[in-house]
């Protein structure tokens, strides 16, 4: 009984081993899930860390750069508005030539013997500019000379045969007829002879000399281009509808396009009584008045012709416009902030623009730095170059202006 029951126990030692392995097991499982739970929760930590840093150093970059734009206003020039004359005009070029100019022919055959101007001499009507050789032209003149005088001797000898009977009528006749022969001849002659005496037409200047001291000229050749430079005129061509408005005796304006710092005054002397059919225009004919020394005829010179003028109209500067497509607009310096502003623009006359409406006396406008400006925008005003005093000066000048 007792060897039976001792034969079927189990073996008790595999046991308590496999036991031991498996509380091993789970004590390390445990251990490593409480370390992965740590890593992680020290993870999220520190994630939220870094957001929360991020976050607080974005907000610090936009409160600088609010603080940035505070601090650092954009500089800009300004002018102020002001009140003045301005026209508009009728605008051309044309070259300013001499009213009177001819080419100076000769009328007789020759040697040049004497060649008493020169190119830019000035001269006066009736003077002698050259000579041809005067030695044929006397002989012919002296030959002509007696046989006009012995043909008078014989018609005063034939009319006394005549009163006396002595003489028929047919006879006088031919002697009367050879006689007035004889005197064409001289005559002829005579003005042969003066024809060896070049002459100035009418006082002026010697502009173009084409001959040469001993030259032999022909009847036709040209000798002299003589011009009168007292006056000067433009002819110009306008649309019909400009010289609607236009009258003769206005004046005009005329500028030197070599160098436009040379201005004389003009008038409208002419204005063609037709329009040209092939373009349209009319021709209007100018004359210089006091014109300077430095302008010669021919000068390539620019016309200003007055349309239209407002004695009082609001003026700005021109670089202070902004155009775009249809519409225009300034950036009015109100308080150290730009305020854009739309205007309607009037009368433009060199560097000034009428404003007819958007603008008053007083304010100022800003004539350079407005490229990066928008309305609103912060701005320091700064001197122009060529003032002499402060825009806060000048305004305070217009607007005592604008008071009186």
């Amino acid at each position: 009984m007792s060897d039976s029951t001792s034969n079927k126990r189990l073996p008790t030692g595999p046991i308590i081993a496999g036991l031991v392995l498996a509380a091993l097991l789970g004590l390390y499982t445990f251990n490593a899930a409480n370390a992965n739970s740590d890593t992680q929760e020290s993870d999220d930590s520190a994630e939220t860390a870094t957001n929360e840093s991020s976050s607080d150093t974005t907000n610090d970059d936009s409160l600088d750069d609010e603080d940035k734009d505070k601090e650092a206003p954009i500089p800009v020039e300004a002018a102020a508005i002001e009140t003045g004359r301005i026209s508009s005009y009728i605008s051309a070029t044309a070259n300013l030539v001499p009213e009177s100019e001819v080419r100076i022919l000769a009328e007789w055959e020759g040697r040049v013997d004497r060649l008493n101007v020169e190119e830019g001499d000035r001269i006066t009507k009736g003077q002698v500019l050259a000579e041809l050789a005067r030695q044929d032209g006397e002989i012919t003149l002296q030959k002509a000379m007696l046989k006009a005088s012995t043909s008078r001797q014989a018609f005063e000898r034939a009319e006394r045969l005549k009163e006396q009977a002595l003489l028929s009528p047919e006879a006088f006749d031919k002697v009367a007829l050879d006689f007035e022969i004889a005197t064409q001849e001289q005559a002829e002659a005579e003005w042969q002879f003066e024809k060896t005496l070049i002459r100035s037409p009418f006082s002026g200047r010697i502009t173009e000399r084409m001959l040469q001291p001993g030259q032999h000229v022909r009847p036709g050749d040209e000798l002299f281009t003589v011009a009168d430079f007292d006056p000067l005129i433009a002819r110009i061509y306008l649309p019909e509808r400009d010289v609607l408005t236009l009258d003769e005796g206005r004046g005009v304006n005329i500028s030197l396009r070599a160098d436009n710092t040379i201005s004389f005054a003009g008038r409208i002397r002419q204005i063609s009584p037709v329009v040209d059919t092939a373009t349209g225009t009319v021709k209007v004919t100018i004359e210089a008045r006091a014109v300077p020394t430095k302008v010669r005829p021919g000068a390539f010179v620019h016309i200003d012709i007055v349309r239209d003028t407002i004695a009082e109209a609001v003026l700005m500067p021109r670089d202070a416009v902004v155009r775009e497509l249809q519409t225009a607009y300034v950036f009015v310096a109100n308080d150290g902030v730009a305020e854009k502003r739309a205007v309607t623009l009037g009368l433009e006359e060199d560097d000034l623009i009428q404003a007819t409406s958007g603008l008053a006396l007083g304010e100022a406008v800003i004539v350079a730095g407005q490229g990066g400006l928008k309305d609103g925008s912060v701005i320091k005003l700064i001197p122009e170059p060529t003032a002499t005093a402060s825009l806060d000066d000048a305004l305070e000048k217009t607007a005592q202006a604008a008071a009186s």
